[in-house]
């Protein structure tokens, strides 16, 4: 599966320590990050990441472009729901891309654990179909 992986810069500690707690998954599967967060990831899990720009600067407009294409399996989008963004608009056209595309989309820690078993478990295998 392709995963797709997104965290604000105050929740960027939080996706590192999810991603280490859930290496021996993702390690099955495909990533793609905006770019600081993928380093970020890569520098505590050794896990091969394809990076993007960084989020403001394209980044989340590289990763919604792949969303758009219906490449992305599942988003795992950890947002700061307390500061305002400039990049407000871009973050509203991935959410609203993954409704469109029926791609499971997780905007915390709680959601993004149910995702990432759901992958485990195989009950997002229908998402190959799908594409």
């Amino acid at each position: 599966m392709n995963i797709g992986l997104i965290a604000h810069d105050s929740k960027k500690t939080l996706m590192q320590n999810f991603c280490i707690a859930y290496r021996g998954i993702l390690s099955k599967h495909n990533l793609f990050a905006t770019g600081t967060t993928g380093r970020l990831i890569e520098e505590v899990t050794n896990l091969n990441i394809h990076k993007y720009l960084a989020g403001p600067l394209g980044g989340m407009q590289q990763l919604g472009a792949q969303i758009g294409q219906n490449d992305i399996d599942a988003l795992i989008f950890l947002r700061d729901p307390l500061s305002a963004k400039p990049h407000e608009p871009n973050v509203n056209d991935v959410v609203r891309l993954c409704d469109m595309h029926n791609i499971p989309m997780a905007t915390n820690l709680a959601t993004a654990e149910v995702i990432i078993l759901a992958i485990d478990r195989g009950d997002l295998d229908w998402r190959e179909m799908y594409r």
